[in-house]
């Protein structure tokens, strides 16, 4: 149960059928906590191997994005690029090379505002339903369930997956209407790229000074410079963990897209050019499937 606008909603979702395509770092904690709140799973991804565990906990794989839609009412999708995204739905054996009459597709990838539109179009033409619900939180949000979900499309669609959100998530909210999700997400991540060059910057300048880095982590983290960045990569650069909660190729993909979007309304962003240059030297210089912490590297060996 839940409320909006002053109204109870009730909802039973338990035991739906759920497909997810795309079951990589972030997906493959999702689709454990659709499993362990009772939901039917079936899921494909590009690399099979990468669904084995979950196979092993009950979830059904699929061999393509087109049999998991057959299979379920809701189809999930989180890939890494909007081409991948392309490919899933509009592909030969995509999700729309099936019927999809009556189900919801909610699309977790960060992707393009005009992709997302497309998408929602040609559902509404099948007489189906979609979401652009692009999400923040990583590895770590992912794995306990607090991401926070940026939703776009129409308010009836949301209100029906709300509870799915909630078993992912804890913050959700809709923005808009198809496509806001995305320009949501663009916002966010402009945002995460000034914490994370101030965050490596900080540690540059702690370091170079001399200082004892993790009590200046513990004594920044209790003023106007605490930030979810600082709280989470900081301490991963100390330990020289590099592992990727984010990957730098994606983070450059998003970056790119926030920079074209703006473009488009007229609008410059120096800072943000700047990050996206910062990540591009660390992607030419061999580490683009690390962690976003990896920038450090372009300071310290």
């Amino acid at each position: 149960m839940y409320t909006r606008d002053g109204l109870f909603f009730i909802l039973e979702v338990s035991g739906m059928k759920i497909g997810f395509i795309g079951t990589g770092v972030m997906g493959k904690s999702i689709v454990k906590h659709f499993l362990a709140a009772g939901h039917q799973v079936c899921v494909y991804n590009r690399t099979k191997s990468k669904t084995n565990e979950l196979v092993e906990q009950g979830a059904v794989w699929q061999n393509t994005p087109a049999a998991v839609t057959i299979a379920s009412e809701i189809i999930f999708s989180m890939v890494g690029y909007p081409s991948d995204v392309e490919e899933i739905f509009y592909g030969a054996e995509g999700i729309f090379s099936v019927d999809v009459t009556k189900k919801i597709l909610i699309d977790l990838t960060t992707s393009t505002p005009t992709l997302a539109q497309k998408i929602y179009q040609t559902a509404k033409e099948k007489d189906a339903e979609a979401l652009d619900a692009p999400v923040s939180g990583g590895d770590l949000g992912a794995k306990n369930g607090t991401l926070t979900i940026m939703v776009g499309g129409d308010q009836t669609t949301y209100d029906k997956v709300v509870p799915l959100f909630e078993t992912m998530g804890k913050s959700y909210s809709l923005q808009g209407a198809a496509g806001a999700g995305q320009h949501t997400k663009m916002a966010n991540q402009i945002m995460i790229a000034g914490t994370m060059t101030g965050m490596t910057e900080m540690l540059v300048y702690a370091k170079a000074a001399k200082l004892n880095v993790p009590k200046v982590l513990e004594t920044l983290g209790g003023g106007a410079a605490q930030n979810w960045s600082m709280d989470n990569y900081a301490p991963r650069i100390l330990k020289a963990d590099y592992t990727p909660g984010f990957f730098v190729k994606h983070f450059i993909k998003d970056l790119k897209i926030a920079l074209d979007e703006a473009e488009k309304m007229q609008l410059d962003l120096p800072a943000t050019k700047l990050a996206t240059e910062l990540y591009e030297r660390l992607a030419a210089d061999g580490f683009e499937n690390d962690g976003t912490q990896a920038l450090i590297k372009l300071w310290w060996s």
